[in-house]
């Protein structure tokens, strides 16, 4: 509310004003880079991924390999420059893109010189993808990586922040997120010349006249001071809702370890999730009920839970693209379920809800 009434009080509400700086300032210090010169706000994660892809020059004829087990947010903004997305399946160590089938679809695409215009990365329920191995093929054929860390801010690849190693990354600040403005993203990058190009676009890329002149098309991308007031309060918590979302994970997994069939995400070695949601798999056989049963159980409580991301190439809309590896994403989207993961959550919260998946257990 500080920040808020500051806002007012300035009358700064419009897209950009001091709040906006500082959000960009802050945000980058967080991530241990210098200042608001590599990071850019913008009205979301979608519009964020849409600039970065735009200023790579991904057009009509390209292609662009993403991660396959998402949401279509990491994916649309493909489509919206006319390129072609090509879906890449996840590895069970980190639920991420594999590695190995992503190299092995570079070499390929590399034989017939076709490589694609970038890989997007998606970071999933806020974990890390394994990104040594990732960058160093993408490197060995010159194609760049954009991290989607929309779900992920906060989270650690070994010693590093995620959004940090690509060539850019994408955070969104959506209501579902761990921290919120209500709606609003960020563009991250040491490339300071690819942030002043966000900038550019963002507002309606108008030229540098004392008139309104524009010589390219651009997008009204940017955040409002209102929002990036709201962000910079936010971050400042950033922390604590981390290690309240791991708390709420370790009570689950506590109280439903000892069930059959149920497995939770994993942590590799390498990686440190913000468990933006506790997510667990049903393995029918053993637990005696499928993931629905679950689901249903719960909503009948009242208690809303989801299934895990349904992959993109099993989607009606993206049926049509090329899609390489095997049965990973389609195995967790039949047996996952997104378990309630709220900051405010109480144990008595978490207890409840564990209450309702062992009514299920048969």
């Amino acid at each position: 509310m500080d920040y808020l009434r500051d806002a007012f009080d300035s009358n700064w509400i419009a897209p950009l004003g001091p709040h906006v700086d500082g959000f960009e300032q802050e945000f980058a210090e967080f991530h241990g880079m210098q200042g608001k010169e590599e990071a850019a706000a913008v009205v979301s994660g979608t519009a964020a991924l849409h600039l970065v892809l735009r200023i790579l020059d991904v057009g009509p004829g390209d292609r662009v390999f993403c991660s396959d087990f998402t949401f279509c947010a990491s994916v649309t903004p493909v489509v919206y420059q006319g390129a072609e997305p090509v879906f890449i399946d996840s590895e069970r160590k980190s639920w991420n893109i594999d590695p190995d089938i992503l190299e092995r679809e570079l070499k390929k695409a590399a034989e017939r010189s076709q490589l694609p215009k970038a890989v997007i990365v998606v970071h999933l329920y806020g974990q890390s993808a394994d990104m040594d191995p990732i960058l160093s093929v993408c490197e060995q054929y010159d194609v760049p990586v954009i991290e989607d860390a929309a779900e992920a801010l906060g989270a650690k690849y070994r010693s590093s922040l995620v959004g940090t190693r690509g060539r850019a990354s994408i955070f969104s600040f959506n209501g579902n997120k761990i921290i919120t403005n209500s709606g609003g993203g960020m563009i991250l990058s040491r490339d300071t010349d690819l942030i002043s190009r966000s900038r550019f676009l963002a507002t309606q890329a108008r030229d540098a006249a004392p008139h309104y002149q524009h010589s390219e098309i651009g997008y009204n991308y940017r955040m409002s001071n209102l929002l990036a007031a709201v962000g910079r309060a936010q971050l400042k918590v950033l922390s604590s809702r981390i290690e309240k979302r791991r708390d709420i994970f370790a009570v689950y997994q506590q109280k439903l370890r000892d069930l059959p069939g149920i497995g939770f995400m994993p942590e590799p070695e390498w990686s440190r999730s913000n468990r933006w949601l506790t997510c667990i798999t049903v393995e029918p056989d053993e637990f005696g009920a499928v993931r629905e049963d679950i689901r249903k159980a719960l909503e009948k409580e009242n208690i809303e839970s989801r299934p895990l991301w349904k992959p993109m190439h099993l989607q009606p809309v993206f049926k049509d693209c090329q899609y390489a590896g095997g049965t990973v994403g389609e195995e967790l989207f039949e047996k996952g379920l997104c378990l309630p993961s709220g900051t405010a959550m109480s144990d008595e919260d978490v207890e409840r809800v564990c209450g309702v998946v062992r009514s299920v257990v048969k």
